[in-house]
């Protein structure tokens, strides 16, 4: 069986309004169809093997796409035995031509487009629509199979073979202006239907470059099509972030659901957003930049159009630079770590949070903690998997997330992790090296209500050491959190020992001389307050097996009741 899902395509675009057929004969008599027909005989034209000849043999692309449908045709009314067609001389070989197509068609991402556009269309008729569509092509695909065999199958296999996902579309007023008047048509994402788990496999395995900041505005390059764009309307900690993307980049796009929080339509209409992000743009300007809106104070996001930028990463860490940049004119500090809040057995609460680069061991420790707690931890929630933001309050420290989701590698989840939550997981190249997956972990509520910070530690994955480390002063805890050592796991294009300002490069690197002082007063206050700040042993950089990461967990739990 040819695999289908290697490499990448762009992704199909079923628009219901155009594309909705009553029955299996209108899908059979549909110009998309014969697209469907014409893509695969394309592909498998260059394989010249055993269903290439049969299929095609002598004839054009065209004339074989034609003659195959009509085949169908013929089946779909009449009996077998009374269609003359050469195809079917070879009933098993047809048989097995067919499941191929079927196969192929499966391998595509798939997404239904409904635009709501003031109709009182609900979100249960959105759901009904969109499992006709799916129903309708299992129905064809079984019909066509069971008419061959000469009798129906035993085992039925429910699957949603017509779209992974399905999106309901909305044209909404905000306060655009003049500046951001070419984004007003383009309409935004008011609900995401996903049929879980949904495998993408994106033509990059992992994030290359820097963000920069650029000072000339975006939109004065941007004259991109509007029925070629969405808009996904996130919450991204306090931050409205409007999140515009290429029909290509749709994957990414929807898979932004499952990380961070969809705003509403009254969050939306005749608001001004913190954020916007322009993912997919024709620009010369490689990478990608982000520009700060003074008149308007809007942080602005740009991407030029790369197949390399269909990796996840890209679009996440676009838009978190931009909420870090934003957090730090608003004299917070943005930490690039992760947080839990633990309920102990005796009903005590410790917040927890970790800092450090990617693959540093931030998510990895916490997920050591749930495998050995055992008996001896109530509850763990998630304040962030990723970033957060640290501010004063009544002279403590405070802090806030930024993601209701977590996108993580598979090697460093707990085996069967992965499995236990597939229903609700967004898998990128499961197959592979750095393979990610993107999945719920915390309610936005939980996230954004501010939590005291009960103890800071640096995750350092390149000492051979285990357990933990406290730091006894201000300066020599901002030595380490600083400098932002870290051994590269190959998330990234880096190598070996690396270091980023306060092992953050999404705001803080770009924007030292703003953060400085809010490191300085943050430490400050975490030492006035004898917060705990130390460093937690990992030794992912060194040691992989995991063993490390479970002893300093198990040490880390043993101070938490001490």
């Amino acid at each position: 069986m040819v695999n289908y899902s290697e490499g990448s395509q762009s992704p199909v675009i079923i628009n219901y309004k155009e594309t909705y057929y009553k029955d299996i004969f209108e899908l059979v008599n549909s110009k998309e169809l014969e697209k469907l027909m014409l893509s695969y005989v394309s592909i498998i034209k260059k394989r010249n093997g055993k269903i290439a000849r049969f299929l095609i043999g002598e004839k054009s692309k065209h004339q074989a796409a034609s003659d195959f449908i009509l085949c169908l045709k013929k089946i779909l009314i009449l009996e077998i035995d009374e269609i003359e067609d050469d195809y079917l001389k070879d009933k098993n070989l047809f048989l097995k031509t067919f499941e191929d197509i079927y196969t192929y068609f499966r391998s595509r991402l798939k997404f239904g487009v409904i635009e709501l556009n003031n109709s009182v269309l609900t979100a249960k008729r959105f759901i009904e629509i969109d499992n006709h569509f799916n129903n309708m092509v299992l129905n064809f695909y079984r019909t066509i199979g069971e008419k061959l065999q000469g009798h129906q199958n035993q085992v039925y296999r429910q699957l949603n073979p017509g779209s992974n996902a399905c999106i309901l579309l909305n044209n909404i007023e905000w306060q655009s202006g003049d500046t951001y008047r070419k984004l007003a048509a383009i309409p935004f994402i008011s609900t995401i239907m996903l049929h879980s788990p949904l495998l993408v496999h994106p033509a990059s395995n992992k994030r290359v470059g820097t963000f920069d900041e650029i000072f000339t505005h975006p939109m004065v390059e941007y004259n991109e099509s509007p029925e070629n764009w969405f808009c996904y309307p996130a919450k991204i900690g306090e931050s409205l972030a409007f999140i515009y993307f290429h029909k290509d980049f749709m994957p990414s796009g929807v898979s932004l659901a499952n990380l961070f929080e969809l705003a509403t339509v009254d969050e939306i209409r005749y608001k001004k957003p913190d954020l916007i992000c322009l993912f997919g743009m024709n620009t010369d300007k490689e990478g990608c930049k982000f520009y700060h809106d003074k008149e308007n104070d809007i942080y602005v996001g740009q991407v030029a159009y790369n197949k390399k930028a269909e990796y996840f990463g890209y679009i996440k860490k676009t838009c978190l630079t931009l909420h870090n940049v934003s957090m730090i004119s608003k004299k917070k500090l943005p930490i690039h770590g992760a947080m839990v809040s633990i309920t102990l057995m005796d009903g005590s609460t410790k917040n927890i949070a970790f800092l450090g680069d990617s693959g540093a061991g931030k998510s990895e420790t916490i997920e050591a903690l749930r495998m050995i707690s055992d008996d001896q931890i109530r509850d763990m929630d998630i304040v962030f998997d990723d970033m957060g933001s640290f501010y004063l309050k009544d002279g403590q420290v405070y802090a806030k997330g930024t993601e209701i989701g977590a996108f993580v590698r598979l090697d460093d989840l707990e085996s069967g992790a992965a499995y236990r939550d597939m229903d609700r997981s967004i898998f990128f190249n499961p197959e592979s090296t750095n393979a990610r997956v993107v999945i719920p972990v915390s309610t936005y509520k939980d996230i954004v209500k501010g939590v005291k910070v009960d103890m800071f530690l640096y995750a350092n994955n390149y000492d051979e050491k285990i357990g933990l480390n406290y730091f006894t002063n201000v300066q020599e805890a901002k030595s380490v959190f600083v400098e932002g050592k870290r051994k590269a796991l190959g998330t990234t294009d880096e190598k070996g020992i690396s270091k980023t300002y306060f092992a953050n490069p999404f705001g803080p690197e770009q924007k030292q001389e703003e953060t400085e002082p809010l490191i300085d007063e943050i430490f400050e206050a975490l030492f006035v307050t004898n917060t705990k700040v130390g460093e937690i042993y990992t030794q992912l950089g060194v040691n992989n097996s995991g063993e490390a990461i479970k002893e300093s967990a198990k040490q880390l739990l043993d101070e938490l009741y001490r």
